[in-house]
């Protein structure tokens, strides 16, 4: 069949125009990808259930990893490129920042919460998660809330927003705790359950994962009264508005095609690696609410 050039040109024109990322030149962090043949994954090794590491394969695995690999999924798509490479490059609380800054990863889904301080140097994709900070103690424990801990030892992470809560905490109210920092949420946790620490502050999520992996997970207790609500949220490099846009409609597509109930089942109300526990934790009200409405804004920009 003869094909007219005029209406081979405008069917060119259309299959372009149909690929959001390749409507216009590729810039930033697309033009990057695209270039490359790669896109570079920032993930966790201990966020459990988020962005962790379950067996010596050395991947990661958790519920921010499988929208990650959605986003992957969706610039296969967008760039037309099946056969897109992923690459994976472990963060901390302490380098996940200026790893994304410098180029080293592309986007960085684990358990960052999205605040204004943050939003200077980075920026946030929608939110994926949104949490309370809280205590994580023994069960039959006397210290149940942050007023209980006054002169005590009490373990966080190091570069979380827990950590500079807490400390906040404990100046405004000279309450002359020992904070100690550890470098990881799983030796924080280790802190806790040697006895060197009465109390474990972090995001209650992260809480209910590190109590699931305890020797016997019935001896703990999220406890205490929120200190603050926090939104998660993918990192991208700062002022690349077309590669956050990719980003975003994937994890808005995510929500609207319900996936992300399954994605939520699988990592929180079901056996989940290395160990084959399940966390039993409900999906929140707040949370509920904010795969209805995707938003980038910060716990606090949201609510104010």
């Amino acid at each position: 069949m003869r094909i007219v050039p005029h209406l081979l040109g405008a069917a060119v024109a259309a299959a372009l125009i149909s690929s959001p990322a390749m409507a216009a030149e590729l810039t930033g962090t697309l033009k990057k990808i695209n270039d490359s043949g790669t896109i570079t994954l920032g993930h966790r090794d201990a966020s459990i259930p988020f962005s962790y590491i379950a067996d010596a394969s050395g991947k990661p695995v958790g519920y921010s990893h499988d929208i990650q690999l959605a986003i992957v999924e969706a610039l296969k798509k967008d760039l037309n490129k099946p056969d897109l490479q992923v690459k994976y490059n472990l963060v901390t609380s302490q380098t996940r920042i200026p790893l994304v800054q410098n180029g080293t990863v592309d986007v960085e889904c684990g358990s960052t919460t999205n605040n204004v301080e943050r939003q200077q140097q980075v920026d946030f994709s929608v939110g994926i998660f949104e949490i309370g900070t809280r205590l994580l103690s023994k069960t039959d424990s006397k210290y149940k809330d942050f007023p209980d801990l006054a002169g005590k030892n009490v373990v966080t992470t190091a570069g979380t927003t827990s950590e500079r809560i807490l400390k906040a905490m404990n100046a405004d109210k000279q309450m002359k705790m020992n904070v100690i920092s550890a470098k990881d949420h799983g030796e924080s946790f280790q802190m806790l359950e040697s006895g060197r620490a009465v109390a474990f502050m972090m995001d209650d999520a992260l809480l209910a994962g590190e109590m699931a992996k305890a020797k016997k997970p019935a001896d703990w207790s999220v406890t205490g009264t929120p200190q603050s609500y926090e939104i998660y949220g993918c990192m991208v490099r700062k002022d690349d508005a077309p590669f956050k846009k990719a980003v975003d409609d994937a994890i808005v597509a995510l929500y609207k095609s319900g996936e992300i109930n399954k994605i939520y089942a699988k990592w929180f109300q079901s056996p989940i690696p290395p160990k084959g526990l399940n966390l039993n934790f409900p999906m929140s009200e707040e949370l509920k609410a904010l795969i209805a409405n995707p938003t980038d804004k910060a716990a606090d920009e949201k609510k104010s």
